[in-house]
């Protein structure tokens, strides 16, 4: 048997970790919307459907879940090819490094949305003897190939072991993995992304290659470990239309896209404006803030006032100081804080109550702070132009 080949002259290559939270997860069920920490609009929804430019294709519904929660192009590349529906009813859309499929009464395991077992569809060379003979350097490299698709037993493992001390036998698929390969296998989930070996590490052409149940790594001196794009090798031999198609009505794909807009509180829950000039009343139970100019509703925002501990007082009060930053530090009802450069502090009470800025949190619309008006950044930098010296805040339940 060959003994294993050392990557980098017995040194692990530096491994490009791959973002796979929540990847179990979404191969075993739907995954729902991450809950926003304040209240947005319950009118909004994210896309299903997005365009991927960068090859001309779109994801769509839980593909695109699976897609957007286990790393995106950094884990599985992008699509290549339209979604297809196969014989046995299963609809697959292959990635430049993976095969997503969807099994409408699930699969073998019960599950719904799986990344495709790929790795065995590479598959060893095939050796026709009479060729492999002649010695050739190509015949010679298929026969590399398929030593390394061999199983080997528990016994081989065990004497591998005793040489090269990172390997780690894997007695699902009778394969190993070690050095900078076993890293990277181990670093993105084991068989939760890669699956287990199905080969030992080979050279072919000075690249080092290991081929797993989902997906096929690459490595070659001086570079980083990488993931091959295999999900283009199979389009490819399966004859599968890899063109860009047209984008449509197809929103492109940005991140940003799934953030949920914040919600701004209803105007017709509005407290009664306190009179003319230009004010701010604040509800305690809805934890909102409205602005108003000669009675008028101008700007409205969800707030976070005083946790229990710490209520904000309810009452009428002016703006008495303004300061454009400051330090804030104390102990109130003994409990500490300390938070260095808080913007746009309207004073209103003698006692430290202040409407200001807010950059450490985003969950508005809950109680968060010691007894001062927690706004958003944005809606802090305009007030503190906006409003006056003396201008009323009224403080409601």
């Amino acid at each position: 048997m060959p003994r294993p080949r050392l990557l980098a002259n017995g040194t692990s290559p530096r491994v490009r970790l791959i973002q796979l939270a929540g990847i179990v997860a979404l191969l075993l069920a739907i995954t729902a919307p991450v809950a926003s920490a304040y209240p947005v609009d319950p009118n909004w929804s994210p896309p299903t459907t997005v365009y991927i430019p960068e090859t001309g294709h779109t994801i769509d519904g839980l593909f695109l879940d699976l897609w957007r929660t286990g790393g995106g192009a950094l884990s599985f590349g992008n699509p290549i090819t339209p979604e297809i529906t196969e014989d046995e009813g299963q609809i697959v859309q292959y990635y430049q490094y993976a095969r997503f499929e969807y099994w409408p009464q699930g699969d073998a395991d019960g599950n719904y949305v799986t990344l495709g077992k790929i790795g065995s569809e590479l598959g060893p060379p095939l050796l026709v003897r009479r060729f492999a003979s002649r010695g050739t350097a190509k015949a010679l490299g298929d026969m590399a190939v398929a030593r390394a698709w061999q199983p080997l037993s528990a016994s081989d493992a065990t004497r591998i072991g005793t040489t090269e001390l990172s390997y780690r036998y894997v007695a699902e698929t009778k394969h190993g993995v070690w050095g900078g390969f076993r890293a990277f296998w181990e670093a993105t989930g084991e068989a939760a992304y890669l699956g287990n070996p199905l080969s030992e590490e080979y050279v072919a052409n000075g690249v080092s290659y290991q081929i797993f149940e989902r997906g096929k790594l690459r490595w070659r001196e001086g570079e980083d470990i990488a993931m091959t794009p295999a999900g283009e090798t199979l389009a490819a031999r399966y004859d599968l239309s890899m063109a860009p198609l047209p984008q449509g009505d197809v929103p492109l794909y940005d991140e940003a896209l799934f953030v949920p807009p914040k919600a701004i509180p209803a105007l017709d829950g509005a407290p009664p404006a306190p009179g003319g000039g230009r004010a701010v009343v604040i509800s305690l139970s809805q934890q909102a803030l409205w602005a108003y100019e000669d009675g008028v509703v101008i700007r409205s925002t969800y707030v976070s006032t005083g946790k229990e501990k710490f209520r904000t007082p309810a009452g009428f009060f002016t703006v008495n100081s303004k300061v454009p930053e400051q330090d804030m530090a104390g102990v109130i009802g003994g409990e500490s804080y300390n938070v260095p450069k808080v913007p746009d502090v309207l004073y209103f009470t003698n006692r430290g109550h202040a409407i200001h800025g807010t950059y450490w949190h985003e969950n508005f619309g809950a109680p968060m702070s010691h007894g001062c008006i927690n706004l958003p950044m944005d809606v802090a930098d305009w007030m503190y132009e906006w409003a006056p010296l003396g201008m009323a805040v009224v403080i409601v339940e």
